[in-house]
């Protein structure tokens, strides 16, 4: 067959567009990737992605392949995190949202199978639970109950917690750690209040359950996985610590009932028989294969070390924060993540804004993630941070980015942290959000200095400023706006 473009010519242009994207290897980027540091699993991984191109998911019994991967992948997860459940099972999905969504989905048939009721129940997360809970409720159409967590901690509060559960309850929210700031929620506490009441609890473990099982110290903490009395179900990402290419993550279930009802059938159609177990019909098995690949070589002892490095280039990396002055860390994670925060101890002009710092260390090649503060419902504040994942591979670079971070906090120190125009604040706090059509957003955009379709090439102190000051269905819409044009 001859091309209309040589393989060589397509594969030049695909680097050339690639050029453009932040490092997703050598430690450089601390958000978004999970680079384990080792070249031999990336090309793993790969290779078994390949042999696995031409699959289809869709049907496990034409692919009798995929029911294996996946029954190795949910076996590995339930010996690590389930441990002596008699009856645990679990699937294999697309991603920490899938498995959020699909537990949620799971709650919601089994409250009303329970009850008996089509209302609509309500699911209870604290405010650092990660947003695909606020997707799920929205796509299910479930009451949602968002409670505020401490703020000096940062963790789910189980008075709280119980003080919330009523009969409407089908579900309560708790993150092992949560992603904002790596705090972990009191989950047995947390469980057993819920028990009491009759409620299940799901734990979500997307970022930490691959690696708070060998996290030094895990020994002494109170338990948090599926063993936990009260624990319903439990996810946990691959494609993270588990060094998998995007997207692959395991959700886990106490009983099997509770499983079932995560699946979609259908036989009212004259085509071939529908059996989901998850949301997506067709789906690619390569992250699957990529996955079960990399868990097999490295096994049990291989993730210990790994995390090992995590540990210690995440207690480097405290240090460092610890060490300078007019930043702190936030809480007192558990983990792989840090967030930091301006120091409010110190006078102002020695005071470093998070945000400006974020945008210091970018030029100097380093990729942090800034996150607005908000304001909880009891009116405590979570202030504005800048998130650090940390990965196996931030061992090797750990000294380098520690005087990364030293110089840019030394750079913007006393700079005061952006603030959204007071003018226009108090106009868009008179928009209503069903009037924001596209192009009076794109108009809006442009009067801000964000044009649409542009990038984020530049500082992004100033776009946070505005997410944490503008009422939440106009930053939103304005987000959706901006990112729907970039991609056009």
């Amino acid at each position: 067959m001859e091309f209309e473009r040589t393989p060589a010519d397509i594969l030049a242009q695909l680097d050339e567009l690639r050029a453009a994207d932040a490092p997703t290897a050598g430690g450089h980027l601390l958000s978004y990737v999970y680079d384990p540091g080792v070249a031999e699993l990336d090309d793993l991984a790969a290779a078994a992605a390949r042999k696995a191109q031409s699959l289809n998911g869709l049907d496990p019994t034409t692919f009798p392949s995929v029911a294996s991967l996946e029954r190795d992948l949910v076996g590995l997860a339930r010996a690590v995190l389930a441990d002596g459940v008699e009856g645990a099972v679990g699937s294999v999905t697309s991603g920490g949202t899938e498995s959020c969504l699909l537990a949620v989905k799971s709650a919601r048939d089994s409250w009303r199978a329970a009850t008996g009721s089509a209302d609509r129940p309500t699911l209870v997360i604290g405010s650092t639970a990660h947003a695909a809970f606020i997707k799920a409720a929205h796509y299910l159409d479930l009451h949602l109950r968002v409670l505020p967590v401490d703020p000096d901690t940062c963790r789910l509060r189980p008075d709280d917690v119980a003080a919330a559960l009523d009969e409407t309850v089908a579900l309560v929210v708790a993150s092992t750690p949560s992603y904002p700031h790596g705090a972990l929620d009191p989950v047995d506490e947390i469980a057993e209040v819920c028990a009491a009441q009759g409620v299940p609890v799901h734990v979500d473990g997307c970022i930490g359950a691959w690696v708070l099982p060998w996290w030094p110290g895990g020994d002494e903490r109170a338990a948090w996985d599926l063993r936990v009395p009260g624990v319903a179900s439990l996810s946990v990402d691959l494609h993270k610590y588990g060094y998998a290419p995007k997207g692959v993550s395991v959700l886990l279930y106490r009983d099997r009932d509770r499983h079932r009802r995560q699946w979609f059938a259908t036989s009212a159609w004259p085509g071939y028989a529908v059996v989901n177990p998850t949301i997506l019909g067709s789906r690619t098995v390569m992250p699957i294969a990529a996955g079960w690949a990399v868990s097999q070589a490295l096994g049990r002892s291989g993730f210990e070390e790994l995390t090992g490095q995590i540990a210690r280039a995440a207690e480097q990396l405290r240090k460092v924060v610890d060490a300078t002055e007019g930043l702190r860390v936030v809480g007192d994670p558990v983990g792989p993540l840090l967030a930091v925060a301006a120091d409010p101890d110190v006078p102002a002009p020695r005071r470093v804004d998070p945000h400006r710092w974020a945008d210091a260390a970018k030029e100097l090649g380093w990729v942090l993630q800034p996150q607005p503060g908000r304001r909880q419902s009891d009116g405590t504040e979570l202030p504005r941070t800048t998130h650090l994942t940390v990965t196996p591979v931030t061992e090797a670079v750990v000294g380098e980015l520690g005087d990364a971070l030293v110089s840019a906090a030394d750079t913007v120190r006393g700079v005061p942290g952006a603030q959204a125009p007071a003018d226009f604040v108090a106009a868009a706090g008179q928009i209503r959000p069903e009037d924001l059509t596209s192009e009076n957003c794109a108009a809006v955009l442009a009067m801000v200095g964000l044009e649409p379709g542009g990038g984020l090439d530049g500082p992004v102190a100033e776009l946070l400023a505005l997410i944490e000051a503008l009422p939440e269905p106009v930053a939103e819409r304005l987000l959706v706006e901006f990112l729907a044009r970039f991609m056009e």
